[in-house]
């Protein structure tokens, strides 16, 4: 016999089949929490691990934009442009005196990668100075030494090192304008002592002066010229 369907019939209600839910899939609960913990924009003080404080702006959770970090095993402190988590821009870097308890200036100046590059101001612990251009870090290009002696040398850098035409002017007035190389005198070059009123002028080779002419120079104006006047043709000096 037939089965007449009936809405009735249990076997035909669907309002009485049981209902299966699956579980929403969410992820895992760090996440989340990742995703609160991301830092973009504006932030107060936010310490790493190590101790190391942070205030200013942020993109992505990287320092960017200007910011202020102090490093706690050091107290020294940056305060500048940030690109990307590292010091790029226009920024200054001092140190805390261990004696005093004040900040030194170190460097202020232009930052890329992390690294001093462009024109800066760096002290030295000894009291000397350098102003000029740097690249990766070092003294490249175009700057001004002071020395703790009292010397000072204008001209080119290269890895740190006077390197290209230069001016190194002595405490006691004389001074060397000519060619440098990693840090000494080399190529042709004048050497004045305006305190004999006398010019040598030559080639130097890692700081000696190989061959050259010594003449007289504005010697009524000096004020320990030598008893007699030099020679009008001077030979060569050599060592």
């Amino acid at each position: 016999m037939a089965h007449k369907y009936c809405s009735a019939c249990t076997c035909h209600n669907t309002n009485n089949m049981p209902v299966i839910k699956y579980p929403r899939v969410r992820d895992p609960l760090f996440y989340e929490w990742d995703r609160k913990a991301q830092k973009c924009g504006l932030r107060h003080t936010v310490y790493a691990v190590n101790g190391d404080q942070y205030i200013g702006e942020w993109l992505d959770n990287l320092k960017h934009g200007k910011g202020t970090q102090i490093w706690k095993s050091t107290g020294a402190i940056y305060n500048g442009d940030w690109k990307f988590g590292k010091r790029d821009g226009y920024g200054s870097y001092s140190i805390l005196d261990p004696v005093t308890k004040e900040y030194k200036r170190v460097y202020t100046g232009w930052w890329e990668n992390d690294r001093r590059c462009g024109r800066g101001l760096f002290f030295y612990p000894n009291g000397e100075h350098y102003e000029g251009e740097w690249s990766d870090g070092l003294r490249s290009g175009w700057g001004k030494m002071h020395y703790k002696d009292g010397s000072v040398y204008e001209g080119q850098w290269l890895t740190d090192q006077p390197n290209g035409m230069g001016v190194l002017r002595l405490p006691n007035g004389n001074r060397y304008e000519g060619g440098w190389k990693d840090g000494k005198k080399h190529g042709p070059g004048k050497f004045f002592y305006p305190d004999k009123g006398q010019l040598l002028e030559g080639m130097w080779v890692a700081d000696i002066p190989k061959c050259g002419v010594l003449v007289d120079f504005d010697r009524n104006n000096a004020p320990a010229p030598t008893e007699s006047l030099l020679p009008e043709c001077p030979g060569q000096l050599s060592r």
